[in-house]
């Protein structure tokens, strides 16, 4: 990777409601203001991005992983990791992912 990383990082940790930790996503990750607030848009928005590289930091995902959210978290971290394998890894060297647990500080990247 020679350009710089741009760096995003996604604080999920006063996150309410569904539409709210989309809205969270969409302003953390610089996505249009015409962003659905789904999932598909959501594919759409990263994919856009796949040349670029990227260094996205989730802090707070536990708070997403709470009943009320009923698996939304796991769908997040699938489509991550989707973005991060896209076209048979073309671009998985430019597109780093790390989740950072907001109680115990600990790092975990995705793959």
């Amino acid at each position: 990777m020679n350009e710089k990383a741009r760096e995003y990082t996604i604080d999920f940790t006063n996150v309410k409601y569904y539409l709210e930790m989309h809205a969270v996503i969409r302003d953390s990750l610089g996505f249009p203001a015409y962003y659905g607030c789904n999932w598909d848009a959501c594919w759409d928005c990263l994919t856009e991005r796949a040349n670029q590289p990227i260094h996205v930091r989730i802090v707070g995902l536990e708070t997403i992983r709470q009943e009320k959210f009923d698996g939304e978290a796991e769908v997040f971290l699938d489509i991550l990791k989707k973005f991060k394998h896209y076209r048979n890894d073309k671009y998985a060297d430019h597109i780093q992912i790390e989740i950072i647990n907001t109680k115990t500080g600990k790092m975990t990247a995705v793959e």
